[in-house]
């Protein structure tokens, strides 16, 4: 048994680092309608920005957000916008309550733990986008959507790279997404406890790699992604080790 588990720890490196927090970022512009604008000059009056947040976890789903704003919408918690990332616990919960109050629409969407599994975070992430955007009520004229990649939506879509960090409806949209999961975590922090969801959000950090380590997985853990394998791997190795050392003993 340990030779198959010190196999299983020798599997190449794919995924996320140890130790990690959430993806931390540099310097940041604040966002501006300024791209919205052109749409809404052009006539376009419904322009929806899209971001994710949770690609990078090694538990919990995928969440997405799309959010409509207003060309008329001259509110003073536009200039408080930013990728949410850099914001604050608290300025996150607030400025969600307050866009989910105020935009013109706003939809979630998500792609679960066994849709990650069975096809991969890239086009989990992608239908997790595609269900926000369906979720909506009105019906954007204008996709913006945030990183490199495009959807399979038959609306106009333009995809801009760190566009939460520049694009007010992207940034409105990775601030509900945020917001919207991490109160999932604190929730299946009380359906598996001794993971510490509510605190980790899932990601790689020490304290939720050891827990891997010491209780295995859990329903929401990506198993197919080999750091989870590993460390799981390493966390069963020990066990075995410290029973050998017991039966020595005795």
């Amino acid at each position: 048994m340990i030779a198959i588990l010190r196999l299983c720890l020798d599997l190449p490196w794919r995924g996320p680092c140890y130790y990690s927090t959430e993806m931390t970022a540099g310097p940041r512009l604040q966002p501006s309608t300024a791209v919205e604008a052109s749409y809404w000059d052009a006539g376009c009056r419904l322009v929806a920005g899209v971001d994710e947040v949770g690609r990078g976890p090694l538990a919990g789903p995928v969440y997405t957000a799309a959010v409509i704003l207003g060309p008329a919408c001259r509110a003073g918690w536009l200039s408080e916008l930013r990728d949410s990332k850099v914001l604050p616990a608290s300025d996150r919960e607030r400025l969600s309550q307050v866009i989910r109050a105020e935009a013109l629409d706003f939809a979630l969407g998500w792609a679960s733990v066994a849709e990650i599994g069975a096809w991969g975070i890239g086009p989990a992430n992608k239908m997790a986008m595609m269900r926000a955007i369906n979720g909506l009520r009105l019906r954007p004229g204008q996709v913006l959507i945030d990183g490199p990649l495009g959807i399979d939506i038959a609306t106009p879509q333009k995809t801009i790279v760190d566009g939460d960090a520049t694009c007010c409806t992207i940034a409105a949209a990775s601030i509900v997404a945020k917001v919207a999961r991490d109160a999932l975590m604190r929730r299946l922090d009380g359906v598996y406890p001794g993971y510490r969801f509510a605190s980790n959000k899932g990601y790689a950090t020490r304290d939720h790699l050891d827990a891997i380590g010491r209780l295995g997985t859990c329903g929401q853990h990506r198993n197919s992604w080999l750091a989870v394998q590993r460390r799981a791997a390493q966390g069963a190795l020990d066990l075995v080790e410290v029973l050998e050392d017991a039966d020595a003993a005795g």
